[in-house]
């Protein structure tokens, strides 16, 4: 996974009746902490502005534009005194980017006595917040709004804001490869383009002939190809199918990849069946999970939103995603449900090493032949926490998300292709909001939980309406934590 280097533009909130000296010291350690978390800090320098702080209209005009000209990704004002909420507020105002902002105060030195000097941040963190919301900006309150900068506290903090920033940003600016049509049978994945585009993804469109043609051009002396073939043996066991379907999943792996560089692709849709069975001779799952372990989700049955979903939760995560069915319900335990899919799941699911083997349900209804049927990569996935999500329009096109929090876990229940048995509090009531808030039965799970990340990321700046097990109020985003 090769991830942007996150970039925060950092406000150090001064006001000038309280100490110099402390706050400089508060802006060192927090520019200190962000460093360590390997984000990239976009902050005035102390030639720029009275130690390198912002506390008047000209010194929040230079962070402005230091945020501008760097594109940063989120805003993090930081009261490292009272600070002036005015001028915190006209540096994000000024800057023009919409990206997310997180503010918290600093702690006092010491149990105050007379001769303690002060900070006040406590209260000066209310002032800037309330100028925030004047300008009509929302934002973002730390789990812990008063810290030192070194608490742990804080460095979880930054490290949860800066996964928002990443989910906010790289949907807004996603590209979508929509590979194939539908299918006729799944209004499931049915999907508003125009408003796709308003929220700011764009589908990028291949006819899924030209996919397979492409495919099939490639030479079997490509440079590209040996190696290709070679990294399917390393990522799976490939004994049980033949030679020619292996050859096939390469060739449409390597064609796509290419296809995707050249249109700046970030995660794909893909329609996987019946057509590709038929006209190519192989199924599209082996290229998709591998697709899928080093960055670029793929998502089945050409559903687009499901690739979105996908898309969130990789980069909430920082690791790859896959796209499931909420498939069966376990008979006995009312909050296990078996998370499945044909076999396109990411080799990093895996407990074991996976195999490639056929898609039972084509090939065993005879839609396909057995032979043109391989190509599914198959395995139990590994216990372990995982979020699932799901990004949907309702019938009037508004947003709507769910997220849910769960873990992997063994169980002697099995069948084929790749799946898990996941343990998910609360599941009788997120399945009926499921059921009820226009979720489809696709849903992005990701290794991990992150729930907090995309709630607030959906929630407070996407202006999804965001549904999970256990929040009072299904489709409400509220400040506070649910997870």
């Amino acid at each position: 996974m090769n991830l942007r280097k996150i970039k925060l533009g950092f406000v150090p909130a001064n006001r000038g009746f309280f100490s110099s000296a402390l706050a400089a010291k508060m802006r060192g350690q927090a520019i200190d902490a962000m460093s360590a978390l390997g984000i990239e800090v976009v902050v005035p320098s102390p030639e720029q502005t009275k130690v390198g702080c912002v506390m008047s209209i000209a010194e929040a005009e230079v962070a402005a534009r230091l945020f501008r000209e760097a594109d940063v990704d989120g805003i993090v004002i930081g009261a490292v005194n009272f600070g002036d909420e005015q001028s915190a507020a006209w540096a994000v105002k000024k800057a023009g980017l919409n990206v997310p902002v997180l503010i918290f105060g600093c702690q006092e030195e010491e149990t105050l006595t007379m001769q303690t000097p002060r900070r006040d941040s406590f209260c000066g963190l209310l002032s800037i917040g309330e100028a925030l919301r004047q300008i009509g900006v929302p934002y973002t309150v730390a789990t812990r709004p008063i810290v030192f900068p070194t608490d742990e506290a804080f460095k979880k903090d930054i490290d949860w804001f800066a996964r928002v920033c990443r989910v906010v940003k790289g949907v807004r600016n996603a590209r979508y490869g929509q590979i194939g049509a539908r299918l006729e049978a799944f209004w499931t994945c049915r999907f508003d383009e125009k408003q796709l585009q308003k929220l700011g993804a764009t589908t990028v469109v291949l006819d899924l002939s030209e996919a397979l043609a492409g495919a099939k051009a490639i030479k079997d002396d490509d440079p590209e190809l040996a190696a290709t073939i070679a990294s399917i043996r390393d990522y799976a066991d490939v004994s049980k199918v033949k030679e020619e379907s292996v050859l096939r999943s390469a060739k449409l792996e390597l064609f796509l990849k290419r296809w995707g560089e050249a249109n700046q692709i970030d995660a794909f849709a893909i329609q996987c069946w019946t057509s590709i069975q038929a006209n190519y001779g192989v199924c599209s799952c082996t290229t998709m999970s591998r697709f899928g372990d080093v960055g670029k989700p793929s998502a089945c049955e050409a559903d687009i939103l499901g690739a979105m979903s996908m898309h969130a939760l990789m980069l909430a995560a920082g690791s790859p995603a896959g796209l499931a069915d909420w498939n069966n319900l376990h008979n006995e335990d009312d909050e296990l449900a078996n998370i499945w899919h044909c076999g396109v799941f990411p080799a990093t699911f895996a407990k074991e090493k996976p195999r490639l083997g056929v898609q039972e349900i084509i090939a065993g209804s005879g839609a396909a032949t057995y032979d043109d049927s391989q190509g599914t990569v198959e395995f139990v996935a590994k216990p372990g926490p995982i979020t699932l999500g799901r990004v949907t329009q309702d019938s009037d096109g508004l947003w709507r998300a769910v997220v849910a929090q769960g873990a992997f876990e063994d169980n002697p229940a099995v069948t084929f292709g790749g799946y898990g048995w996941c343990r998910i509090p609360g599941l009788q009531r997120l399945y009926r909001e499921v059921l009820l808030r226009y979720f489809p039965h696709h849903v992005g799970i990701v290794q991990g939980h992150v729930g907090n990340v995309l709630y607030e990321a959906f929630g407070n700046y996407l202006g999804f309406k965001v549904h999970h097990a256990g929040q009072a109020a299904p489709g409400e985003y509220t400040p506070s934590l649910p997870f």
